[in-house]
C-alpha cells in the first residue's frame, strides 16, 4: 500500500523497503479493529524486526546517516564521561552497562580513556538487539588494543543484578511513546488508522488506565485545549526495571528533553515528536516507516520520580553543557597543543558544538539516579538543577521509608 504523501523521491529499494514496512503496518490496523495507539506504529516504524528503521541496514549515525550524537561529534565526549565512570566503578568495584550504543563509538572512548585511567572494568556490556548496529558496534570496538576490546560483552537482556555504571545515551527519546490530546470534550488518546494515502491521526477515549492516569497528574488544563503531547510510559518501565536490578551503581540519563513543567508547558500545545532523516528534521512520521528516525524528548521529572519509587537517589540534574564542564572537558582539550592547529582547531569546534547553548549544551541534559553511593557525583557541582524537576511529594523510595 501507498504511505502518506508527499514523500522526497527514493532509490527504488528503499522505497519498496518503506512501501513493506507500511503494508505489515496496515495489516496490523486491520486485524485490530481499524485503529492502532501511536506507540504501536512507532514501535514497528522503528523495530520491527528486518523492516523497521533500527533494523534496516542503511547509515543512521554520522555524517552519512540521518543525525548525529554526541559521541558521533567528539571523542571528548566518552573520554570526560569516563571521569564519572571511574568513580562510580571505585565505589562500586563494578562493570558497565551501555544501553543503546549505537556504532559503538562512546563505548570505545570511554573503554579508551578507562584504560588510560588504569581503571578498566572487567566487563563493559553493550545491550542493543539490532544486529546490523550490533555488527558496527563489533567492528568499532575490534579496532582498540586486544587487551581492550576483550573486555566488551554484548547481551541479548538485562541482567539479573547490575553493579557499577548504566550509560543511557539517547536511549529514552526513542522508545516509543503514547499520544494524548486534550480537547473541549475531554482527554483522547491520539492513534493511527489507514487512509487513502496511507496513514491518518485518529483520536479515541483513553482505554489504558495506566495512560489515564498519568495525562490526569499533568499540569495540562482544559483551558490549554487544543493540546497535544506525548507520555512515555515505556521510558518509566524501563527505569523501573533498572532501578530493580541495581544493587549499587549510577544510572546516567543523557537525553534531549525538559523538567515535566517546560515539557507541558502551554506554549508547547504540539508535543515535541519529531522525526529525522539525512539531517533533516520534519514532523510527519507517516512520510517514510522505516527509513527516518521518530523521537520525542523526554520527561526528566517522570524518569526521577520513577527512580525515586524504586528506591534510587537523585543525585544529579542539569545541562549537558554544565555536566562536561564539571568533568573538565576544557582540561582535556587542553592537554592538546594549541599550535598544533591541524589537530586542536577540530577538537575545539567540537567540544564548541558539546557545550554551546546553540548546540547541545542547553537542550541536552544529564539525570544521575544512584544507590549505594555516598556524597555528590562529579559533574554536578556548580550547575545542578535538581530542585527544578519538581518531583512529587508523594514520590517514596526505599530509603526514605
Amino acid at each position: 500500500m501507498p504511505v502518506a504523501a508527499p514523500r522526497p523521491s527514493l532509490p527504488a529499494d528503499a522505497a519498496a523497503h518503506s512501501d513493506r514496512l507500511a503494508a505489515r503496518i496496515a495489516a496490523v490496523i486491520d486485524a485490530t479493529g481499524g485503529w492502532i495507539g501511536f506507540d504501536r506504529f512507532m514501535d514497528m516504524a522503528l523495530y520491527e524486526p528486518g523492516l523497521g528503521y533500527y533494523h534496516g541496514g542503511a547509515a543512521k549515525f554520522g555524517a552519512a546517516g540521518d543525525f548525529v550524537t554526541a559521541p558521533e561529534i567528539s571523542s571528548l565526549f566518552g573520554r570526560t564521561l569516563a571521569r564519572l565512570v571511574a568513580d562510580v566503578l571505585a565505589a562500586t568495584a563494578g562493570n558497565v552497562l551501555e544501553l543503546g550504543p549505537g556504532t559503538g563509538r562512546l563505548a570505545a572512548d570511554v573503554l579508551g580513556e578507562l584504560d588510560r585511567l588504569d581503571v578498566l572494568p572487567g566487563r563493559y556490556e553493550l545491550l542493543d538487539l539490532s544486529p546490523e548496529l550490533r555488527s558496527r558496534q563489533r567492528a568499532t570496538i575490534n579496532a582498540l588494543p586486544p587487551a581492550i576490546a576483550t573486555r566488551a560483552h554484548w547481551l541479548d537482556e538485562l541482567p539479573p543484578e547490575i553493579r557499577g555504571v548504566v550509560i543511557a545515551n539517547e536511549v529514552f527519546d526513542a522508545l516509543p511513546v503514547q499520544l494524548v490530546a486534550w480537547r473541549e470534550n475531554g482527554v483522547l488518546e491520539r492513534g493511527v488508522v489507514r487512509s487513502s494515502t496511507g496513514f491518518a491521526w485518529e483520536d479515541r477515549p483513553i482505554a489504558d488506565p495506566r495512560l489515564a492516569a498519568a495525562a490526569a497528574a499533568l499540569p495540562v488544563r482544559a483551558t490549554d485545549a487544543p493540546y497535544v503531547s506525548e507520555i512515555n510510559l515505556r521510558a518509566h518501565a524501563l527505569v523501573d526495571a533498572l532501578a530493580s536490578r541495581l544493587v549499587t551503581g549510577a544510572l546516567i540519563c543523557i537525553d534531549y528533553g525538559f523538567s515535566r513543567a517546560e515539557f507541558y508547558h502551554p506554549q508547547r500545545a504540539s508535543g515535541t515528536l519529531m522525526c529525522h532523516h539525512r539531517h533533516m528534521a520534519h514532523p510527519d512520521p507517516f512520510v517514510l516507516p522505516g527509513l527516518q528516525d521518530i523521537t520525542a524528548h523526554v520527561d526528566f521529572t517522570a524518569l526521577a520520580e520513577t527512580g525515586m519509587a524504586a528506591g534510587l537517589q537523585v543525585a544529579g540534574y542539569g545541562t549537558q553543557a554544565g555536566f562536561l564542564i564539571d568533568l573538565g572537558i576544557t582540561d582535556l582539550l587542553a592537554q592538546t597543543d594549541p599550535s598544533d592547529a591541524a589537530r586542536y582547531a577540530p577538537l575545539a569546534a567540537q567540544t564548541q558544538q558539546l557545550l554551546s547553548p546553540a548546540e547541545m549544551g542547553e537542550l541536552f541534559k544529564v539525570l544521575a539516579l544512584t544507590r549505594g553511593i555516598d556524597g555528590a557525583l562529579r559533574g554536578f557541582a556548580s550547575g545542578d538543577r535538581s530542585r527544578t524537576l519538581h518531583v512529587r511529594n508523594d514520590t517514596k523510595s526505599e530509603e526514605a521509608e
